[in-house]
């Protein structure tokens, strides 16, 4: 923005870029952020924007890529499209593509224990805009080797409802549970179309720590994404997010979640997550081996581990060029972990 912005510009563009060190207005300096000083002097802009944050967010644009438009961070937008939001007393409505295929193309089981999906997946209702989300090939894969159809599936980090999508096309009963209100509103959206052999999908708000209401030993597969500790965080101000934990302190409450999954799963059933590691230092941080360790002294069996590789991370450029110059490699993989419940404990 090489030019002195009118007022009515700003208003009317939704998509700017900013120059963090001033004011986009008025062009005042700004010692760190320019929003204090957008906020109290321009607040008609700023209300503008703000509902330019929830329209962006309905046509499905992530987070991350408003908050870079505006010179903001994504968990700033986030926060002040729940504020526009409650303010008109009505949810956020995503607009949901027309759905042109039910199932992937040319899709075939996974047979070894290295998956790996360059092409994401974007079949039914599927998007990638929810952070951190996983390809639906995971648990389509999960589902169609580890449960039948009718029987029920317990997605306790069900997020923008991936899995519980998966579980409706293919004939399975799905249980979504969610610590932040927000995902569970995006996975509702998601999971409202109509399908012939579409089973019942419920979602409810919840800590994976406490599955109240759900009984022992009624589920028949667990197939889930925690997250990776405070590596992404998932929620504003979500209080006991997972997400918000640093390591050891996520492992532990790791721990009840291990605990609660094995109380609900049927015997001789399975618990799928996928978990990945970190980096502090240029030493590698083993969240996934921490957590499979979890697992099995709650009571749990091996049955896999597969290796999942990842197709964002980056080798050129930035990233490429310091793993050279500080001696790292760039991780490329998560772990898949098959657990199986034991007949006899």
């Amino acid at each position: 923005m090489s030019k002195l912005l009118k007022q009515k510009d700003v208003l009317k563009d939704p998509y700017l870029e900013i120059d963090t060190s001033k004011c986009p207005v008025c062009k005042v300096k700004c010692e760190r952020s320019f929003l204090p000083h957008l906020k109290k002097e321009h607040p008609e802009i700023w209300d503008n924007w703000c509902n330019n944050f929830v329209r962006m967010r309905e046509d499905g644009i992530h987070l991350e890529q408003i908050g870079k438009k505006y010179g903001i961070s994504w968990t700033v937008v986030e926060r002040e499209i729940k504020k526009t939001i409650e303010k008109k007393n009505k949810p956020l409505c995503l607009k949901i593509k027309k759905i042109k295929s039910w199932e992937p193309k040319d899709f075939r089981m996974e047979a070894n224990t290295v998956w790996s999906f360059p092409n994401r997946g974007n079949w039914a209702t599927h998007k990638g805009d929810y952070r951190g989300n996983w390809s639906p090939y995971i648990p389509r894969n999960v589902i169609l080797r580890y449960s039948k159809e009718s029987e029920t599936v317990l997605d306790q980090f069900v997020g923008a409802g991936t899995t519980l999508i998966e579980t409706k096309l293919l004939g399975r009963k799905g249980i979504g549970i969610d610590i932040n209100p927000n995902a569970i509103e995006m996975a509702r959206q998601r999971l409202d179309f109509e399908k012939e052999g579409a089973l019942e999908q419920k979602l409810r708000a919840g800590d994976a720590r406490d599955l109240n209401g759900i009984e022992d030993e009624s589920i028949d597969l667990i197939c889930t994404h925690p997250p990776y500790a405070n590596i992404l965080q998932y929620s504003d101000n979500v209080k006991d997010d997972l997400s918000h934990k640093d390591i050891d302190e996520f492992i532990e409450e790791m721990r009840k979640v291990a605990k609660e999954s094995l109380r609900v799963l049927k015997k001789d059933k399975y618990c799928v997550i996928l978990i990945g590691d970190t980096r502090r230092k240029k030493h590698m941080i083993p969240i996934g081996f921490r957590i499979m360790q979890v697992f099995l002294d709650t009571g749990f069996v091996l049955k896999e581990i597969i290796i999942k590789e990842q197709h964002n991370c980056k080798t050129t450029g930035f990233w490429y060029k310091n793993s050279i110059k500080y001696n790292f490699l760039l991780m490329a993989h998560e772990y898949l972990l098959v657990f199986r419940k034991p007949n006899k404990r």
